[in-house]
């Protein structure tokens, strides 16, 4: 059963997407956001090396799954030199801070308050893995952290 506040986020981030538009074929130029705590994080900074964004929100069962997957191999990801970032979208800053209360973090969760990010990727439904080349191009998005990630992320950055 939906909540009232679950229908306004819904409605929220689908209005985004309708006002702004959609692009598969986003860079990651001009995209800051700020961390759990309140660090400004540049994602084009991270260029010269693949990134991993996982877009979720509190309230979706199948994220909390993969948020608890993700945790355990974003160690191993990141010795991989990949770069891993969380993407809450839409929702307010305690909240998410609340969410993670019981939880340790290996990986920085991002607040993609405004839903841009969300938004320049095409994000449709969450969860979603959004895969960058070393360029911080898009090269793909899955609703699961694929096994191959590795492969996938640097198959298509040696092109």
């Amino acid at each position: 059963m939906l909540t009232s506040a679950r229908i306004q986020i819904l409605l929220s981030t689908i209005l985004i997407f309708l006002f702004l538009g959609f692009s598969k074929t986003a860079a990651s130029d001009d995209i800051i956001l700020r961390d759990l705590n309140g660090i400004s994080v540049d994602i084009s900074n991270q260029k010269g090396k693949p990134v991993i964004l996982f877009f979720w929100t509190t309230w979706c069962h199948f994220c909390r799954n993969e948020i608890k997957a993700l945790n355990q191999k974003c160690s191993q990801i990141e010795k991989e030199g990949i770069a891993v970032f969380t993407v809450n979208v839409n929702e307010p800053e305690y909240k998410v801070k609340r969410f993670f209360n019981d939880y340790a973090l290996k990986f920085r969760v991002l607040l993609d308050s405004d839903g841009l990010l969300a938004v320049k990727y095409g994000i449709l439904g969450v969860p979603t893995y959004v895969f960058l080349d070393k360029t911080g191009r898009l090269i793909s998005s899955e609703n699961r952290l694929p096994a191959d990630y590795k492969t996938l992320l640097l198959k298509k950055v040696n092109k």
